[in-house]
């Protein structure tokens, strides 16, 4: 595609306030204890909690483009409601309960509750769930469409762009340009929506131009598809930046509230994000690449300047979750995971940290680049993250039930991931999964059959 240079200067200019704003929490404070570097000293208000979740939680803007140019409405009962309904479980349950632990990350819960070698093998699973390959593919995407690039120059000058305020700032600069990312990509696709009923007309042309299909529930895919998304939306309820919030916030009421406020800026998002995927695909059938569905319809659409906020819109959504998936991964390895190997003083937390943005970086350009589907990377990591802990995590939170031997939490979390693993690597050597199931089901029955024997050896211990 071509830009004007208007366009040009107005994407030039929101790189340049994302870095003024990301550099400028260099400042303040000048000397940061690792807790402060971590989470901003705990003291993220209303605002500024849902600006950061409602940004971070919706990174994969290609992906959710291609899924509504190929399924229609599908989009927003696979990557909407589900992912609504486990937010509010968390909300109603985990919010404050998470706030009141004055803990720092998702590891800490499990070792408070299990000891070290779980909590280490959470680091590592917290790791690999939140390395940002999907959303860094978007940006390589997005650099081949616009500057016709190769993917791997977008990929890699993305994470170099993020990382270099996150070593600086840490918490502090990923939440300042959450802010900006989530005022941008509201405004990018509330553009371009009155151009597309403008052009076009409105839901008329929508369903005459589509296939049937695209106006059903699950829009041409099996049953057992749409449904493993709903169990893959469960990572919800172990999705570490959820936890880093709620940390960071100034009190458990916040926490809470910013939960129930995000998932209605997230209603509205999906809204936009769904309905300009139909238009595309009724406007534009013959697309090539579905994951260019918002960008070309948006080219067709948009004059000058109007195309350059709609496209900051697009990678405002995607940069957001990078550099704050990025920083979490990285909190994951540098403090969860060395420090809990040999002890580490304040700042030694904060280089190890500081190495983790960089080995994160790396591992999402190198996964990003191994794959061609947004959508592939989401199912295969949620596949694995999710069986792995979201039982010992709920378990976590639940002081009444007496705690299984550390042996058993290590088996508890090890076999699911492994499950899930193989599953997923047989597809890649066959083509295709065993008997057609997708792997977040058999890792998932693995898990619960775990929880069974555990509280049956509890219950016999007592009965004894």
């Amino acid at each position: 595609m071509t830009l004007h240079p208007l366009d040009w200067t107005i994407v030039g200019a929101f790189f340049a306030f994302q870095a003024y704003l990301g550099f400028r929490s260099r400042r303040v404070p000048r000397r940061m204890d690792a807790a402060d570097y971590l989470l901003g000293g705990r003291r993220l208000t209303l605002p500024v909690f849902v600006a950061s979740l409602v940004s971070t939680w919706y990174g994969g803007i290609l992906g959710v483009g291609e899924y509504s140019f190929k399924y229609g409405i599908s989009n927003w009962l696979v990557f909407g409601v589900p992912y609504y309904l486990w937010a509010t479980i968390f909300a109603l349950f985990l919010a404050r309960p998470t706030r009141r632990t004055h803990f720092i990350s998702l590891p800490d819960h499990l070792g408070a509750a299990y000891g070290r070698t779980p909590a280490l093998m959470g680091a590592i699973i917290v790791f690999v769930m939140t390395v940002p390959a999907a959303y860094v593919l978007i940006l390589g995407d997005l650099g081949r469409m616009l500057l016709n690039w190769p993917t791997w120059v977008g990929a890699t000058l993305s994470v170099v762009l993020s990382s270099v305020y996150l070593i600086t700032g840490g918490f502090r600069s990923a939440v300042r340009v959450d802010v900006l990312q989530f005022l941008c990509m509201l405004v990018g696709f509330a553009l371009i929506l009155p151009f597309a009923f403008h052009q076009y007309g409105g839901w008329s042309f929508i369903a005459g131009h589509v296939p049937a299909t695209h106006l059903t529930w699950h829009g041409g895919n099996s049953g057992w598809f749409v449904l493993s998304w709903y169990f893959i939306a469960a990572t919800t309820m172990v999705e570490p930046a959820f936890y880093q919030r709620c940390y960071a916030t100034e009190t458990e009421q916040i926490a809470r509230k910013g939960i129930f406020w995000s998932i209605a800026f997230w209603v509205v998002f999906d809204f936009m994000t769904t309905t300009a995927g139909l238009y595309a695909r009724a406007a534009i059938a013959d697309l090539r690449d579905p994951k260019t569905a918002y960008v070309a319809l948006a080219t067709r659409l948009l004059p000058p300047g109007v195309l350059g906020l709609f496209m900051v819109g697009v990678i405002a959504t995607a940069v957001s979750t990078v550099d704050s998936y990025m920083f979490i991964s990285a909190t994951a390895l540098g403090r969860d995971l060395l420090s809990r190997l040999r002890p580490l003083t304040d700042h030694g937390v904060k280089t190890a940290t500081r190495w983790g943005v960089v080995v994160s970086s790396a591992s999402a350009v190198t996964l990003a680049l191994s794959s061609t589907s947004v959508i592939a990377l989401w199912r295969d990591l949620g596949s694995i993250g999710v069986p792995a802990l979201l039982l010992p995590v709920i378990a976590s939170f639940v002081p009444r039930l007496r705690r299984p031997p550390a042996r058993a939490v290590i088996f508890w979390i090890a076999c699911p991931a492994t499950v899930a693993a193989l599953w997923i690597g047989t597809r890649i050597v066959r083509g295709s999964y065993p008997y057609g199931i997708e792997p977040i089901f058999p890792a998932l029955m693995v898990s619960i059959a775990f929880a069974v024997a555990l509280i049956r050896t509890k219950s016999g211990a007592r009965g004894s």
